[in-house]
C-alpha cells in the first residue's frame, strides 16, 4: 500500500490509537468544517471528584490529517488534571500536535482547528454536566470544579485567605478557566469589610 500522507501522519492514520468513545464519557464535544465537510468529535471521561481526564476517545469522517492530530490530542490530554489545561491556548496545542506530526500547510490547518474545537467543546459540556448536577442551597461559582460560593466561603474563613490563589491552592475554585476569579475576589473582600 502507498503512503498517501507524509510518513508519521500515515502512521496514525492507519493506526490510531484513541478512536471510538470512552467507555464512560461524561463530556463530549464536536468540531466540524466547511471546508471539507469533516468533523471531529471527543468523547472524555472526567473524573467528577479530582478533575482527571481518565480517557480520551474520537470519532471523525476526516481525512489522515485530522485523524492523526486528534488521536495525538486524545494522548497528550489523558492524565492532565483541568487545572493544567488552564487557559487551553489554541496555539499551543497547535504546536504540541505539529510537533508530533510535523507542520501542517495551511490548507491543512483546519484539520488541526477542528480537533481543538472539539476539545473545546467537550470541555464546555463538562462545565455544563457540573452545573446540571450541582444541588447545593447557594450559588455555584466555579462551574469548572463544582465549587459552591457556601464552600469558598468556609475555605476563606477557616485558613484566613486572602487571595484568589489561595483559594484556589486549596479547594480548586478559580484555576480551571479562570472566569469565576472576580467572584472569589468579591466574596474576598466581603470577608474583610
Amino acid at each position: 500500500m502507498a503512503n498517501f500522507y507524509p510518513k508519521k501522519i500515515n502512521e496514525r492514520f492507519l493506526q490510531p490509537q484513541n478512536v471510538g468513545k470512552a467507555e464512560k464519557n461524561n463530556a463530549v464535544g464536536t468540531g466540524a468544517t466547511f471546508v471539507c465537510g469533516s468533523f471531529v468529535r471527543f468523547y472524555l471521561e472526567i473524573d467528577v471528584a479530582t478533575k482527571e481526564i481518565c480517557d480520551a476517545k474520537f470519532k471523525s469522517n476526516g481525512c489522515g490529517f485530522a485523524i492523526a492530530a486528534a488521536d495525538v490530542l486524545a494522548e497528550k490530554i489523558v492524565g492532565q488534571k483541568l487545572t493544567n489545561l488552564h487557559g487551553l491556548d489554541e496555539l499551543k496545542l497547535e504546536i504540541e500536535i505539529e510537533r508530533e506530526l510535523g507542520e501542517f500547510s495551511a490548507q491543512r490547518k483546519h484539520c488541526l482547528e477542528i480537533c481543538i474545537d472539539a476539545l473545546y467543546q467537550a470541555l464546555a459540556n463538562f462545565r455544563a454536566f457540573q452545573i446540571e448536577e450541582f444541588a447545593g442551597e447557594k450559588a455555584l461559582i466555579c462551574t469548572c470544579f463544582g465549587v459552591s460560593e457556601e464552600h469558598i466561603e468556609r475555605v476563606i474563613a477557616e485558613n484566613n485567605l486572602q487571595s484568589v490563589e489561595e483559594v484556589g491552592e486549596i479547594c480548586n475554585a478559580g484555576t480551571g478557566c479562570g472566569s469565576c476569579q472576580m467572584l472569589i475576589a468579591e466574596l474576598l473582600e466581603v470577608k474583610f469589610q
